[in-house]
């Protein structure tokens, strides 16, 4: 009866400031103010948190075709605030149980010339951000239209700093984040990570992306942000009817760097889980021929080299099965690869036909029996034509004979050679297949994907996916700089879980002269503990393990998390993270740097104060150096407490890792 009271005074008081143009909410603690007004009958909205200017007045509304626009010319309605407060938990993810608790103001807004068009807004206010949305009803003259873009606004108060990447470019998010005041930004892909000078710390992005083009941001003069919607081909943005709602823009906002990764706004504002059987979706590591393949060791292609032969598959099973490694993934096993198999040609693969060397069913069969389970691959070089025509015999195959995982890769510069692949085209085909996969029972994990945005809550089949610079860029290009792994945990991961293939042993790559990943063997494995993936890959060739003291942490490392808690971080520079197991006692510590070395002092108050703990610890060596000496690792044990100080040293380019058991 209380609550139901709150929620009826809380209508009152908003309806009553509607008489004088403008409607505020709060967060629940109080912290976040969210007001929304007409200035001249534009819509507009602004942010504060604890009294400090966050988004200053901003544009609202669309562009759209052969009609005026949705940006002037409303009067209020009528408004509401409501409030929420749930707990729900994860099938899988960084953390079991998550509070859903905000504050929602709806504002209901209708043209006063004669078309009368309506449109409302919704703001739902967290303790840690924001998320609106607009939904346009089911109303005469609006059955079928087309928005040519947003006017979507997020003034900020000053040049901050910002960690970003170009949008529409051939390799779409695959690329190193550029440091600048965003006033030098190019138009760029979200999430946008910003620092105030004031010590806040900001990113934007997008939730529950249905049906709609993903958003970029577009730097404009005097520190304005505008959404550009991603185009079709033929240059409109999003093809829609009434009713419609579209993604919710989210602006997550923290007083650490450290606040961000903790901060679950975007899973909270996607619906929640619609699949009712699960069994099929289990968490785990994996092996595979993948970075044979990087490094030129085997091709993707039939040749005197290839990959995908039955014989190099239980040689990996035999490896895999002896370590406990549950699942393996091999590329290449089917007809239509060719050495120009990534070039932009609209190229034909089958997704049913083995290749002469690789007997799939055999492989599966003794892949049973000795406990490991392949992982279906289908690339389809972004030719979703031919791939669309085949896409359910290729499934249905995989369903047959026991396959529940699938890594599916889109490589292409545009889908069809035609559309981008963060467009409303791209947004649809991503969440097509993804249904689809489900109804197959088969747990995906997409390449060159449509970027996160928490469909993993609503649809938990979606793995991880790729969409960003992963780990094949160490095997044939310049690399990875070691600040980009301690970026990625403050940019791109905010988005969602990332099969970077972290596991490298062989940081010189033998077989590829003149490359080699930019790390140390510690930091790999905190790769482990800071990317979170629920697929996560042991990227590395099997004789580069075998016999390495340092295998013991990728085997014990698990993938699925009860809880997880920042220690210490600076964007671009360190990250020092802990996880506990979700099916054990356990905590999982892992602590990565950049160019430089670093030392720290951390507190153990994470643990339970009632207990002992047994702690692994794997270290950069007394020696070690990601340029010089990249192999260098101490591996010792002690007993601590959750009152004991521990220091960490850390190489330049280097990481360590720390395994805490409860002992009795």
């Amino acid at each position: 009866m209380i609550r139901n009271l709150f929620l009826v005074l809380m209508s009152v008081v908003v309806l009553a400031s509607c008489s004088q143009g403008k409607v505020t909410v709060q967060s629940p603690d109080g912290n976040i103010n969210v007001s929304f007004g007409l200035h001249e009958t534009k819509p507009q909205y602004s942010v504060s948190y604890k009294g400090q200017e966050v988004v200053l007045n901003s544009a609202m509304g669309f562009i759209l075709k052969d009609q005026a626009p949705l940006t002037e010319g409303f009067e209020i309605t009528g408004s509401e605030v409501t409030s929420y407060d749930n707990t729900w938990e994860q099938v899988w993810g960084e953390k079991q149980f998550i509070r859903n608790h905000y504050n929602q103001l709806r504002v209901d807004l209708q043209e006063t010339a004669e078309a009368g068009r309506q449109m409302s807004v919704f703001f739902r206010v967290f303790d840690n951000g924001v998320g609106f949305r607009y939904e346009i009803p089911e109303q005469e003259g609006m059955e079928d239209f087309v928005i040519m873009d947003e006017v979507t606004e997020f003034a900020m108060t000053d040049d901050h700093t910002a960690w970003w990447i170009k949008a529409y470019q051939p390799d779409r998010y695959e690329y190193l984040f550029t440091r600048s005041g965003i006033s030098k930004m190019d138009t760029v892909h979200t999430p946008l990570t910003m620092q105030t000078a004031d010590g806040l710390y900001l990113s934007l992005h997008e939730a529950a992306l249905v049906d709609y083009a993903s958003y970029t941001v577009v730097s404009m003069p005097g520190n304005k942000l505008v959404t550009g919607l991603v185009p079709w081909a033929d240059g409109t943005k999003v093809k829609t009817s009434a009713p419609m709602k579209t993604p919710w823009r989210t602006i997550q906002i923290g007083e650490e760097p450290g606040d961000l990764i903790t901060n679950y706004i975007v899973l909270n504002l996607n619906e929640p889980n619609k699949l009712e059987d699960h069994s099929y979706i289990k968490p785990s590591k994996y092996m595979g021929i993948w970075w044979g393949m990087h490094i030129g060791k085997y091709t993707f292609w039939e040749s005197e080299d290839l990959g995908a032969t039955t014989e190099n598959a239980k040689r990996y099973i035999n490896f895999a099965s002896e370590h406990d490694v549950p699942l393996l993934l091999i590329e290449g096993w089917n007809n239509g690869w060719t050495p120009a198999w990534y070039e932009n040609r609209m190229h034909q693969f089958s997704f049913t036909e083995s290749v002469d060397d690789f007997d799939l069913k055999e492989v599966v069969e003794y892949g049973n029996k000795r406990g490991v389970k392949l992982i279906g691959y289908h690339e389809t070089g972004s030719n979703l034509i031919s791939y669309l025509d085949q896409v359910d015999d290729g499934f249905a195959l995989y369903r047959e004979i026991g396959i529940h995982d699938i890594k599916i890769g889109q490589v292409g510069s545009k889908l069809n050679m035609k559309e981008w692949h963060h467009g409303q085209f791209g947004v649809n085909y991503y969440r097509r297949i993804l249904k689809k996969a489900a109804e197959n029972k088969l747990a995906v994990n997409f390449h060159e994907p449509i970027k996160d945005t928490g469909e993993r809550r609503t649809y938990p089949n979606m793995m991880t996916r790729e969409g960003g610079r992963g780990m094949e860029y160490d095997a044939w290009s310049d690399g990875n700089p070691p600040s980009h792994l301690a970026t990625l945990p403050f940019t791109r991961l905010l988005a969602g879980p990332m099969d970077f293939t972290p596991g490298t042993f062989d940081i010189m790559i033998k077989y590829r002269e003149g490359r080699r990943v930019h790390t140390t063997i510690a930091k790999q494995l905190a790769a482990y503990v800071v990317v979170l993936s629920p697929t996560q890959m042991m990227s590395d060739l099997p004789e580069n393990y075998e016999g390495h003291p340092a295998l013991k942490f990728l085997l014990d490392v698990p993938v699925d998390w009860y809880d997880t808690k920042v220690l210490n971080a600076e964007i671009g520079e360190y990250i020092t993270m802990v996880r506990k197991d979700k099916n054990s006692e356990d905590w999982y510590l892992g602590s990565l740097t950049n160019e430089k070395a670093r030392d720290f002092k951390i507190k153990l108050s994470f643990l339970d104060p009632d207990k002992k703990y047994l702690a692994e610890i794997y270290a950069d060596g007394a020696d070690a150096h990601w340029e010089s000496n990249p192999t260098a690792i101490k591996i010792t044990k002690k007993i601590v407490e959750a009152d004991t100080e521990m220091s960490l040293n850390l190489a330049a380019g280097g990481g360590q890792s720390i395994r805490f058991s409860p002992v009795e």
